[in-house]
């Protein structure tokens, strides 16, 4: 097995994923090879079934593999217990999904705290980088609104904000512009454009071209695998 490359933020290794038995068993992943480099851009693109879904819930430690390696930030992920796995993905991880998933009775700033929270940061620094996060998506107006007092692209933004407070290794990002409409769909973009440009490294699951093409480098997905080889 090759050593793990300085560069990388994440790898996975002759990775697969099975689910079910016997002749039910589906094979979701196929001795897949992935690796996010520091800095990166990264879209994955693929038909339903063909196993993005599968890596983005591997690479976000929210499923586990059932062979190969995984490597976050030099971790072996698949040694650890559940207990520290939470507290790697709180610590290492951002998530940005289609659906926002805020809490719709807490404010922007409310739920932009959460995760710091959990990370055992005190109320004052919460507020201070909850206010500094808000700003920096063009918030800065919007601390104290609920989400039903936000446009949808606003709720986005929210969101993106919580996912960045802790500073995370890696942004997860699937289908962010699924619930928007194309004009917000170019704002969320250019936030992500912009963030990545400050060297918050990026993985993007996506179905469209054009959000895509806003990637340095794509990966296609297929059977489990990705169709342009090794990444």
């Amino acid at each position: 097995m090759a050593e793990s490359s300085p560069h990388a933020v994440a790898e996975l290794r002759d990775v697969s994923k099975f689910y079910g038995q016997g002749d039910l068993q589906v094979r979701a992943l196929d001795q897949l090879d992935l690796t996010v480099h520091r800095g990166d851009y990264l879209a994955v693109m693929g038909a339903s079934g063909s196993g993005k879904s599968t890596a983005m819930n591997i690479l976000g430690c929210l499923d586990r593999p059932t062979g190969g390696r995984y490597r976050l930030n030099g971790i072996a992920v698949e040694q650890l217990n559940d207990d520290a796995l939470a507290d790697l993905r709180n610590q290492s991880l951002g998530f940005v999904f289609q659906q926002f998933h805020l809490l719709p009775n807490a404010s922007a700033m409310e739920n932009v705290m959460l995760p710091m929270v959990y990370a055992g940061v005190s109320l004052e620094e919460r507020r201070e980088r909850a206010a500094s996060a808000l700003d920096r998506v063009g918030l800065s107006q919007r601390m104290d609104n609920r989400p039903n007092q936000l446009s949808g692209g606003q709720q986005q933004r929210v969101a993106i904000a919580r996912a960045i407070i802790n500073r995370p290794s890696l942004l997860l990002a699937d289908e962010p512009t699924g619930a928007l409409d194309s004009s917000t769909t170019a704002e969320v973009l250019e936030l992500f454009d912009e963030l990545h440009h400050q060297g918050i490294t990026l993985v993007m699951v996506t179905h469209e071209d054009d959000v895509a093409a806003r990637a340095h480098r794509i990966a296609h997905f297929q059977d489990g695998r990705i169709l342009n080889g090794e990444l």
